[in-house]
């Protein structure tokens, strides 16, 4: 706690000069695999390491009495509601348009104009065109440009189903304030609450154990790994996603049951993290794309060459 009477949670640090994951675990695949490896990569944090009565000192709470009214509304106006911030998005027909206007669908639609100035032509010289070749190109060519922007926009809709993953419903939790336990919606607990987890909850926060039961997580969401992991109160594994004494934002509980004080809220949990990894990734360029986009450059160049010179030639 600072001078002026805030509490604040040590923030999340990135360790650009960590150039091999510390945490070994089960392999996964694609996008998923870049944003595991990421987030062991930068996340650090050490409220799962200290000693616990430490930690209760540092957040200021008394494990068995919990957090005032005052703390509550103090930490919620610093750090905001217990939600992950959903990706931002473009409407529908800007999404549509930008994939009608990249790329390969250029040629094809500068190709389509071209066909219908011939086709209008054709009826301006001969007022009744002896063919409609230049039309039925014209059309397909549309065609073309059309189905691949859909298809595009199909996959670019199963990449923003993947993050709508991250999104969970509102619910309560048990949690202690005041002295006594009651039911609060998710979104409005914070760091340093004590809640109760049992089985079939959601965990609503990052949080360290402090008494457990028989306590099994799935955390299949997180990491991939599909058996139930166990959890106790003395694990001080130094990597937060290995170790067994912190259960995460977002995860279930398959079995038991458990107390604990949130450690993270919001954006700042593990699995706000990789929403946030998962976001910067669409901005990224993977070797496929590069393939293709340098396979579309040599494409249009080579075309409007070979227009440039039947244009002289003729």
């Amino acid at each position: 706690m600072d001078r002026s009477g805030e509490m604040k949670t040590p923030p999340l640090t990135v360790d650009n000069d960590s150039a091999e994951p510390r945490v070994k675990l089960r392999p996964r695949s694609g996008r998923n695999a870049f944003v595991l490896e990421q987030l062991r990569k930068e996340v650090h944090m050490d409220e799962h390491t200290i000693p616990i009565q430490d930690l209760f000192e540092r957040l200021e709470v008394d494990p068995s009495y919990g957090l005032t009214n005052d703390q509550v509304e103090r930490l919620l106006h610093l750090y905001g509601p217990n939600v992950i911030s959903p990706p931002r998005t473009l409407p529908f027909v800007l999404k549509f348009a930008k994939h009608l206007v990249q790329g390969f669908s250029l040629l094809l639609l500068a190709a389509s104009v071209l066909s219908f100035m011939a086709y209008a032509i054709q009826i301006y010289a001969d007022n009744i065109p002896d063919t409609e070749e230049n039309l039925y190109l014209a059309i397909i060519l549309i065609g073309i440009v059309l189905v691949t922007a859909m298809f595009t926009y199909y996959q670019e809709a199963k990449s923003e189903k993947f993050m709508k993953a991250f999104e969970v419903p509102i619910q309560k939790t048990v949690v202690l304030r005041g002295g006594m336990r009651r039911d609060i919606y998710v979104d409005r607990l914070v760091v340093g609450d004590i809640v109760d987890v049992k089985f079939g909850d959601m965990i609503p926060a990052d949080i360290r154990i402090i008494s457990c039961s028989g306590f099994k997580v799935d955390n299949s969401s997180l990491t991939g790994e599909s058996e139930p992991r166990p959890r106790y109160a003395d694990s001080e594994d130094p990597d937060p996603l290995e170790s067994k004494n912190v259960a995460f934002f977002a995860t279930y509980a398959v079995e038991g049951s458990c107390t604990g004080v949130i450690l993270r809220t919001g954006d700042r949990t593990m699995m706000g993290h990789i929403a946030q990894l998962t976001g910067t990734l669409d901005g990224e360029k993977t070797p496929l794309s590069s393939e293709i986009n340098h396979f579309v450059t040599f494409i249009t160049a080579f075309a409007v060459t070979i227009g440039v010179i039947f244009f002289v030639v003729a």
